[in-house]
């Protein structure tokens, strides 16, 4: 099958997709090399087809999704590649779409960001039965990422995330509400979160931080763009592959993303989890993004007797732990943690809305945050 590859209403090359097994097997033409994706190779060799088919692939539902094999099964599909063509590849994170070269389609009568989509592909994701009548596929929630289930709801005109939590404490709802306090607090930029509940189970909620005219270019893409030096570090290579592309304030940025993940300990701030935001059209960095996904934290998968704040605590993406990775913040001028006094009391409060996390959990948790604090006034 012959597609255009397109950057919202720009055709940036003509590619062909495999009918089987769904993946990108050539590029005919590149038609604006400008518009293609961040880090794709330009050309229309194999290896471009290649890197091309990576970025495609890597848009569809991962395999590592909870409950995904049971969500295939209620769908009644092999697997999650298949999911791509059935939305054309649409996604509530950028403007990138496939268009069928025999069946021409416009963006503004398809596209997530402005049209209604179908909740069957995210209920099947919770395991709800969707009943036995036809299934529609059209769903931004084909091309989601992240391991936790998660899906695409529109609330009052608004594209709003509702991400669940995992056993046994399901605490990662909880986590991300309250790095939202903290950021709001230290004035850092950020998605907000809030709770929501299907039952008895928690789920976070935020809405969409990208609109029709913006793409959400994960730090993967940009890093990846550029072959990393032996003499650079992770962190020198994603500063200098962000700045040569003109992105603005991004030592400022990860300053503050470093800290907050420091304070929540969070384990999980992998390449795909923050990156940058650009004009789609003009393809004018704006900045990176504001900070979001910080559910893998707070210690929310570790037994209570195991919460030691003052440990050695895993990080990423930079460094393999806080304590180092924290001496990266190249300056702490703009941080005021009186700000964050009496923060442990909102959080306990919080917390009480869990039937999963008893008395002895939420203490030791207030009081593993109390701790991360002071550690970050002794290090500044």
């Amino acid at each position: 099958m012959t597609f255009f590859l397109m950057h919202k209403n720009i055709a940036a090359a003509e590619i062909g997709i495999d009918d089987v097994t769904e993946g990108i097997f050539k590029i005919y033409e590149i038609l604006d090399s400008d518009h293609l994706p961040v880090g794709i190779e330009k050309g229309t060799g194999n290896d471009a087809a290649r890197s091309l088919n990576e970025w495609w692939i890597g848009r569809a539902i991962p395999a590592s999704r909870s409950g995904l094999r049971e969500a295939l099964e209620i769908l009644r599909i092999s697997s999650p590649q298949v999911l791509l063509l059935k939305c054309f590849g649409l996604s509530l994170s950028d403007q990138y779409w496939v268009c069928p070269k025999d069946k021409p389609l416009k963006w503004a009568d398809i596209n997530f960001f402005e049209n209604d989509f179908s909740e069957d592909v995210g209920n099947a994701l919770f395991g709800k039965d969707i009943g036995g009548g036809e299934i529609s596929l059209s769903s931004p929630d084909n091309t989601s990422d992240g391991w936790l289930k998660k899906k695409w709801v529109i609330t009052d005109g608004k594209r709003v995330l509702l991400k669940g939590g995992s056993p046994p404490f399901y605490q990662e709802p909880f986590n991300e509400v309250l790095a939202s306090i903290l950021m709001e607090k230290l004035n850092i930029p950020h998605v907000p979160y809030t709770l929501a509940w299907d039952k008895e189970q928690p789920m976070s909620a935020c809405e969409d931080f990208i609109s029709p005219e913006t793409d959400l270019v994960s730090a993967w893409r940009i890093y990846s763009a550029q072959k990393r030096p032996n003499h650079a570090s992770i962190y020198q290579h994603t500063v200098h592959c962000m700045e040569s592309l003109g992105i603005p304030g991004v030592k400022e940025s990860l300053d503050r993303m470093i800290m907050v993940d420091f304070l929540i300990a969070n384990t999980d701030r992998h390449f795909n989890n923050f990156g940058a935001v650009r004009n789609a059209e003009t393809l004018e960095w704006l900045g990176l993004a504001p900070v979001f996904d910080c559910g893998t934290s707070m210690w929310h998968d570790q037994a209570t007797q195991l919460i030691r704040p003052g440990y050695k605590n895993p990080s990423k993406p930079f460094k393999k732990e806080h304590e180092e990775q924290i001496k990266l913040v190249t300056s702490f001028d703009w941080l005021n943690l009186k700000c964050l006094t009496g923060v442990e009391e909102e959080y306990r409060e919080l917390l009480r809305k869990s039937i999963y996390i008893d008395d002895q959990r939420r203490d030791t948790l207030c009081s593993a945050l109390v701790s991360r604090i002071k550690m970050v006034e002794e290090l500044r």
